[in-house]
């Protein structure tokens, strides 16, 4: 499984919001997105820029306990025109407050799991970029860019945070459906060396290291995995996704799945 490199991703959270950015003029602001029915490109694009800034005063000021989480958001301007300089500006911002000293530093950490906060929000934040940036191609019609790396790290992430410890309280249905008696989930990248094995237990799914055979493998290049998984694009219909054993079993494990951005 990838670890997040820190460099690459801020990297990355600069590119793929700048990448919104032209997608949504291109697009324009009241231009339908057709994975997720319920919004438009001006949704997209004050959501990541509000997440942006709200994760940079988090991280900035340190903030670990979690009844002091702001409770205000930046403004989307109203002017389209001056979206690009406004998510330049809150991406620039978040990967600011990622220094190397912050991202060790005590934060709240909302997954509880055993990452530091700054490192967790890091992956959230890139997480918002990179599937709001699909989002935002979709709706302007444009191929979608992810660097393999980057999305073998946001599978990682995905995972994560499905057998955290707090998932049960963020998503009660989806942790509840995705509890089983042993049943088995393997994922492998055929652009990278990471391979992702997950078994669902009584308690709760559970995530381990290493490659095994499983009841299920779905195999396909990493960006295209991220994309079923977070639910862009049908199980079915991937770009270079393969599913070999029990494939209902995959399906309902993408149903129930909804760590997805936004």
């Amino acid at each position: 499984m990838s670890e997040l490199n820190v460099e690459l991703a801020r990297q990355a959270i600069v590119k793929h919001t700048r990448r919104l950015a032209e997608s949504a003029a291109a697009a324009g602001p009241g231009a339908a997105v057709p994975t997720t029915p319920e919004w438009t490109v001006a949704d997209l694009v004050a959501h990541v820029g509000q997440t942006e800034n709200w994760v940079a005063e988090i991280v900035e000021r340190r903030i670990v306990d979690p009844s002091r989480l702001p409770t205000e958001m930046a403004v989307l301007p109203e002017d389209p025109d001056a979206w690009p300089a406004w998510l330049a500006e809150s991406a620039q911002r978040v990967v600011s407050a990622f220094s190397d000293d912050a991202l060790e530093a005590p934060v709240f950490n909302a997954a509880a799991d055993g990452r530091t906060g700054g490192r967790f929000w890091l992956s959230s934040v890139l997480n918002e970029t990179v599937i709001h940036g699909f989002d935002a191609d979709a709706a302007a019609g444009r191929p979608v860019e992810v660097d393999a790396g980057v999305a073998a790290a946001l599978i990682s992430n995905h995972l994560a945070m499905l057998t955290s410890p707090t998932w049960e309280m963020a998503r009660p249905a989806s942790a509840h459906a995705i509890r089983g008696t042993g049943q088995t989930l393997r994922l492998l990248a055929t652009d990278t060396a990471d391979a992702w094995f997950v078994e669902r237990q009584p308690e709760g799914a559970v995530l381990q290291s290493g490659s095994r055979p499983a009841d299920v493998t779905v195999t396909g290049p990493a960006r295209s995995l991220l994309l079923t998984l977070t639910r862009r694009v049908p199980l079915s219909g991937g770009e270079g996704i393969s599913v070999s054993g029990d494939a209902g079993l995959a399906q309902h494990w993408v149903d129930n799945t909804a760590h997805v951005a936004g």
